[in-house]
């Protein structure tokens, strides 16, 4: 796993741990480690920290206890508002990788496990013909106008192996707490622009 995605969610620390049983694969990989000169000991560290946090009894188990179930439920409130908020957007539908929609209207879960969610995004024809146009998958040519548009980076559904005819892109809520209400509002502002300039 990366630490950088953690339950602690350390955005910018990344580090796997690897075990190995072959014998043969353990050495290749030790040749090519050891050939590194200055090796990654922050990463060292945080993917220590990540497999072993502190235990009950220890002196940081109680900070750690504490700053990991701020982090967590911060997580899960910015996870909700923006699900809540892409649910309300024309044309989207926010739908759990786990859950089939049962209806064509608005469906949305929260993320209950990684930091992303998919919506599901009605693209109007129009749109879908500019795309092609420009030789872009129409979740692409979205994508595109929203950071062109907002800043805002996401990234299209195409890349995740989409059904046919159907477009997604992918969104984090990791953006701090006191910033999500503007990512939201700039996201809402943009898409409903996209939809009357492309209404069919």
């Amino acid at each position: 796993g990366v630490a950088s995605a953690s339950a602690t969610a350390i955005v910018g620390a990344r580090a796997a741990a690897r075990w190995f049983v072959v014998v043969h694969t353990m050495a290749e990989m030790y040749k090519m480690s050891s050939v590194s000169l200055c090796p990654n000991l922050v990463g060292q560290i945080v993917t220590d920290l990540v497999i072993m946090p502190p235990k009950q009894g220890e002196p940081s188990y109680e900070l750690y206890q504490k700053e990991r179930t701020t982090i967590l439920e911060s997580l899960s409130r910015r996870a909700t508002k923006l699900s809540a908020a892409l649910n309300t957007f024309e044309g989207t539908i926010v739908a759990h990788q786990y859950r089939l929609l049962t209806s064509a209207g608005m469906s949305c879960q929260p993320a209950t496990g990684a930091m992303y969610l998919f919506p599901r995004v009605i693209i109007p024809k129009k749109a879908v013909e500019e795309a092609k146009k420009l030789g872009d998958t129409p979740d692409t040519f979205y994508c595109m106008e929203l950071l062109k548009g907002t800043g805002i980076c996401v990234i299209p559904g195409s890349g995740f192996g989409q059904v046919d005819g159907t477009y997604h892109f992918r969104t984090t809520f990791l953006p701090e707490e006191d910033k999500i209400n503007a990512v939201v509002e700039r996201m809402a502002v943009f898409h409903k622009q996209f939809m009357a300039k492309y209404h069919d």
